[in-house]
């Protein structure tokens, strides 16, 4: 299958900001791809020069095999978009404004009705946009972006600001669509949780540059059989004694956090080594806690910081 959409060493730069550093990118029909990473690493404004709001300093951009220039209109038919953030007319109701944006694309009033099932918004329904809370706001904007039955569905950081369950309800519309359709999602956001759950394939950026993607088994495939231990102190003061040149492993202090981390690819054998280690120095424990490694880590081991920062 030839890609939905294909990136070839796309750069933008704004003034001495380079946004965008060389990124070649392929989504296939049907594919979730999260673009991760943290703020000002880029994510937006590639999205931007996908949906042909932006155009690249040089580089070449096709979206179901055609560029933006010569083909705007179809190819807006094609793509649902929904940016960070959504602005509405706040006194037309839900069910006024779906409608407003169908008669765009030529639907009528049984996709209207669809998509406020799809984006739980039947109790809501008659309610002026303005009186909806931001989660409801968001699944509207969702709902907008789904209408046209879009064949590229981009959306940027569509979970930002939202409490944990009004994410999980956000994910839980996106996982039906992959489910019941050839949509093909791009979705930009910092959190490591949400392109796990969505996403099958993922692209790491950074300052413009893709650092690593892949499937998130692919990513995470020679780190598997690593271990994280993250630990607490009795004595954080005591901490620049964890990280000296000496530290039989590969260890962090967050002092911010109050907390360290260590990765141990042989628990069994190096845990005692590092309880030593720390008992050697005087430091006690107060808590530990071993998981595997995940994308936060492998950013961490990356860039020196996390994704969310």
């Amino acid at each position: 299958m030839d890609p939905v959409i294909e990136v070839r060493n796309v750069y933008k730069s704004f003034g001495s900001v380079h946004a965008v550093n060389g990124i070649d990118l392929d989504i296939m029909p049907g594919q979730f791809t999260a673009l991760l990473g943290p703020n000002g690493a880029g994510k937006t404004t590639l999205v931007e020069m996908i949906e042909g709001i932006q155009k690249p300093d040089c580089g070449k951009i096709r979206i179901l095999g055609r560029p933006w220039k010569g083909n705007q209109e179809a190819l807006r038919r094609q793509i649902g978009l929904s940016l960070q953030e959504t602005r509405f007319m706040d006194k037309l109701s839900v069910w006024e404004t779906l409608r407003m944006f169908a008669s765009f694309f030529g639907l009528g009033r049984h996709r209207v009705e669809e998509i406020i099932v799809l984006s739980g918004l039947e109790e809501k329904r008659h309610n002026w946009v303005v009186h909806l809370s931001g989660g409801q706001r968001q699944r509207l904007a969702l709902g907008i972006a789904l209408l046209n039955y879009p064949r590229v569905l981009l959306l940027d950081e569509p979970t930002t600001g939202l409490d944990p369950n009004v994410r999980r309800e956000i994910w839980s519309i996106l996982l039906d669509l992959k489910k019941n359709s050839s949509t093909c999602l791009v979705l930009t956001t910092h959190y490591m949780e949400e392109a796990e759950k969505l996403c099958d394939y993922i692209s790491i950026i950074d300052q413009g540059k893709v650092l690593r993607e892949g499937s998130l088994q692919d990513l995470l495939a020679d780190q598997q059989e690593e271990k994280i231990i993250e630990f607490t102190l009795e004595t954080p003061a005591g901490a620049g004694q964890v990280t000296g040149r000496d530290a039989p492993f590969c260890m962090q202090w967050d002092q911010v956090a109050g907390r360290g981390t260590v990765a141990l690819s042989d628990i069994e054998h190096q845990l005692p080594v590092f309880l030593n280690f720390l008992k050697n120095r005087g430091l006690h424990l107060k808590n530990m806690e071993c998981r595997r490694k995940t994308l936060d880590d492998l950013f961490i081991d990356m860039t020196g910081r996390r994704l969310h920062e």
